[in-house]
């Protein structure tokens, strides 16, 4: 199904090489036709791997055996393929993955369980596994180092534009790159953890401190999303290290002040990205809260009026109607007080200590609510607890793509 490309796309970067990382994508032929739909990445030897998964009860078998294999702390590949997620799978699941991992590790001389997988796509159907590992020896012949745009193409099913993003860091004296890609439009309610990530970098960094570095920035970034609050089978989130720079030893977090936040900025870009990319998105939303008991409650918050389906159509459909927003706040489980509760939108504010403001004019957050991106502030009046959550608009556009998914 060819799809308009999200008016509120972003251009591709540029990606510059990262060393010890080469990548491409082909076309198998698992569900699309005349499209790649397989993603390849060879890492360097010694590469090693931190990852962030779903918390969806139902996860794919490449969740399973992602979580199994990080332990080793060590990749040397990347598989993940389009169109089909391999969930509800069974042991046909199994089979699939330890057949591609075993595949690709032939092709790169490794242990399989250097191997990491993710699938993406139709859940409940069987993966034809063998049209993905006869597409895997010709394309590891052209992987290149330059591959990012194809690879970020590869891994998309309903997604409109591809998704990438890069920034460089210090590690001591040195400069480091960190780039990523990513894939999500629909199924989005990131619970790390259909959204898919995978970041690499040229740093040398042992496995547990690149893990806490994700944990923190997932936490931060892609959790704080939603495009319809479906929390994904299949979200991942993969961190790669090729060693490849020529700096100190890291030994410890305090190390790793600049990658961190150079990290934090790249899985931010790419969280944003998704969201921009919402299915029947024409409106990228922030939504900001203030005044809460604590950080965590406020981000609660925010998040439910992110999820919330009148909240969402009222922007599609340009209604300035902060009733909604106040019906999110209420039912959000989360300490509130009406009477002190304030609402803005395009920092125009609307009420204030539970009532309408006095005078106000409607003029300038109708005009607000034409611009792509819109802005909505809540102070809850309680404490000094903030959060922020990102969405999209919810129009027909939305239905229309999800009740022809599989046809």
């Amino acid at each position: 199904m060819a799809l308009p490309v999200s008016p509120l796309a972003l251009p591709l970067p540029a990606l510059p090489p990262i060393a010890g990382v080469r990548l491409g994508a082909a076309a198998a032929g698992i569900r699309y036709a005349g499209r790649d739909d397989v993603v390849m990445a060879e890492l360097a030897p010694g590469t090693t791997v931190a990852g962030v998964f779903t918390r969806n009860r139902c996860p794919g078998a490449p969740v399973d055996w992602c979580r199994t294999m990080l332990a080793g702390g060590v990749a040397r590949g990347l598989v993940v393929n389009a169109g089909n997620a391999n969930v509800f799978t069974g042991r046909a699941g199994r089979e699939a993955v330890e057949r591609t991992a075993a595949a690709a590790a032939a092709l790169l001389d490794c242990p399989a369980a250097q191997i990491f997988l993710a699938s993406t796509g139709v859940i409940g159907e069987r993966l034809p596994y063998p049209r993905l590992t006869a597409s895997l020896p010709g394309l590891h012949a052209v992987l290149r180092a330059d591959g990012w745009e194809a690879a970020a193409r590869g891994i998309m099913t309903t997604d409109t534009f591809p998704k990438a993003a890069t920034r460089t860091a210090r590690i001591g004296g040195t400069e480091v790159r960190i780039t990523g890609i990513a894939k999500g439009s629909g199924m989005i309610a990131p619970d790390m953890a259909t959204m898919l990530c995978f970041v690499f970098t040229d740093a040398a960094i042992p496995a547990p401190l690149m893990q806490a570095a994700l944990l923190s920035g997932v936490e931060a970034t892609f959790n704080c999303t939603t495009v319809d609050s479906d929390t994904s089978t299949s979200d991942t989130v993969l961190l790669f290290a090729t060693g490849q720079a020529r700096h100190a030893a890291v030994t410890d977090a305090a190390a790793l002040g600049d990658f961190t936040a150079q990290l934090h900025a790249v899985l931010g870009d790419l969280a944003l990205a998704v969201v921009r990319d919402g299915e029947g998105a024409q409106h990228l939303i922030r939504i900001d809260v203030s005044g809460a008991v604590s950080a965590a409650s406020a981000r609660r918050v925010a998040l439910a009026i992110a999820n919330a389906p009148l909240v969402k159509t009222a922007i599609a459909g340009g209604d300035a109607n902060w009733g909604r927003i106040v019906m999110a706040v209420g039912k959000a489980g989360e300490p509130a007080d009406r009477d002190r509760l304030g609402i803005a939108i395009g920092g125009t504010w609307m009420a204030r200590d539970g009532s309408v403001v006095p005078g106000y004019d409607e003029a300038p957050v109708v005009a607000h609510m034409r611009e792509r991106e819109i802005a909505i502030a809540v102070d809850l009046g309680l404490g000094d607890g903030r959060g922020t959550a990102w969405t999209c608009d919810l129009t027909h556009g939305y239905i229309d793509i999800n009740g022809s998914y599989r046809s």
